[in-house]
């Protein structure tokens, strides 16, 4: 079969399988969330010996750390995967949800239903518990879903698939409710962003590259996120025995991950010796601090620095090294963010509530903390169960996608014989 016409089969039968899955009651679709975490946890030997074939592929292509990172499969993984599932399945359910409901001075009951988005496409690179963590969102809330994995977890991808599968089967539900492109041809993807007559929303998940080559040429709306420039500003009043575990976690327990923190901000007004005790940290750690010219003439005798240059204030590293720059102040601060932000995550760490409560006001994007490290803008540390995607894009969602994400919402009326004058 021609590779057009084999995407194309995909949609049209996952089109057929939304429809039927629309239809279902929570119940059942519960007990297939339900018997997919059981099966993963089951089959995890077979999961992982797919896993070591991509692993083994991978190293021998010169797959970076932070993509091998990614990639990896381990017991405490496929742990994580099978509860997320679990999670996903106890959630309320949101599909069918009446909400806004009102009564008109003409007696008519208007209100808003939350319905399905109907199917969707996810494109990504070298993630397999992104194939478990999407089709149970998009069961949940039902919607079908299409899954175009990197070719670097092909293996995986396939045996999870095939789980899913096994299970929608078993429990009444169309296979093609989660389908995987099964193909490593180049041209899937090309193919799959032009099909707007079956896919309702695209949804990639990956490098930079791949993002705008999908925005560019999707003829379906692309829920987008470029890349992710996280930021923590250390203000003058932190507690800095408390900040220095937060900076090494945001920067160091992943590097390779889009919520680590790529840049530092440091208040010129800290103590110099709470300057000193953070950048030593996180050079202890590992960290490579591409930092300002200031701050390496007041520290780099003592610790080892580079430079930094401009192009290091929005970068994304997805590695051991960290941009780091010492500013004035608050406003200073808020001024770089605001200048440098992929919109994705910024955190200050301080003990002013005012600052602290302005922070919150006045930096958009997706997800801002304040004395907490940028590693919790994921789905399941914010009490999503797992995300399907972070868009970095207000429309028609914003930050950490889960199943309330996945839908839309229709008015429905109910009257009692009234017509329009």
């Amino acid at each position: 079969m021609e590779i057009s016409d084999y995407i194309i089969q995909c949609c049209e039968e996952a089109r057929s399988a939304a429809s039927i899955l629309a239809k279902s009651s929570a119940e059942q679709r519960i007990k297939a969330l339900t018997e997919i975490a059981a099966q993963l946890r089951a089959r995890k030997d077979e999961i992982l010996d797919q896993n070591e074939i991509d692993m083994r592929n991978a190293r021998e292509g010169g797959l970076s750390s932070a993509m091998l990172d990614r990639l990896k499969l381990d017991d405490k993984r496929i742990e994580l995967m099978a509860s997320s599932v679990e999670q996903i399945a106890n959630q309320p359910e949101i599909v069918g949800a009446i909400e806004d409901e009102r009564i008109r001075p003409n007696g008519l009951r208007v209100a808003r239903m939350r319905i399905p988005l109907g199917v969707i496409a996810m494109i990504y690179e070298a993630r397999p518990n992104v194939t478990s963590d999407a089709a149970a969102l998009c069961l949940k809330s039902a919607n079908a879903i299409i899954l175009k994995g990197g070719k670097e977890a092909f293996h995986s991808n396939v045996m999870i698939a095939h789980i899913i599968q096994d299970v929608l089967e078993a429990c009444g539900l169309p296979r093609a409710c989660a389908t995987l492109i099964e193909t490593t041809d180049r041209d899937a993807v090309s193919i799959l962003i032009r099909q707007n007559q079956t896919v309702d929303l695209l949804i990639p998940r990956g490098g930079e590259s791949l993002i705008r080559f999908i925005s560019e040429n999707a003829t379906i709306p692309v829920i987008q996120h470029f890349k992710g420039v996280c930021h923590i500003f250390v203000e003058k009043t932190a507690d800095i025995d408390k900040a220095i575990p937060i900076l090494i976690n945001a920067k160091c327990q992943r590097p390779g991950v889009c919520n680590a923190m790529e840049t530092l901000l440091i208040d010129a007004g800290l103590p110099r010796v709470s300057q000193m005790r953070i950048l030593e940290s996180l050079a202890a750690k590992g960290v490579i601090l591409h930092a300002d010219s200031g701050l390496c003439r007041d520290f780099g005798i003592d610790i080892s620095m580079v430079e930094a240059t401009e192009e290091d204030w929005p970068k994304e590293y997805l590695s051991l090294d960290l941009a780091v720059k010492r500013v004035s102040g608050y406003n200073e601060a808020i001024e770089h963010i605001a200048r440098y932000t992929s919109l994705h995550t910024e955190s200050i760490l301080t003990q002013n509530e005012d600052l602290a409560s302005r922070f919150l006001r006045e930096v958009n994007s997706s997800t801002v903390l304040v004395n907490a490290s940028t590693r919790f803008a994921d789905g399941g540390e914010l009490g999503l169960g797992a995300e399907i995607g972070i868009s970095t894009t207000k429309l028609h969602s914003f930050g950490p996608m889960g199943c309330q994400d996945l839908t839309t919402r229709k008015f429905v009326v109910r009257g009692s014989g009234q017509i329009r004058s």
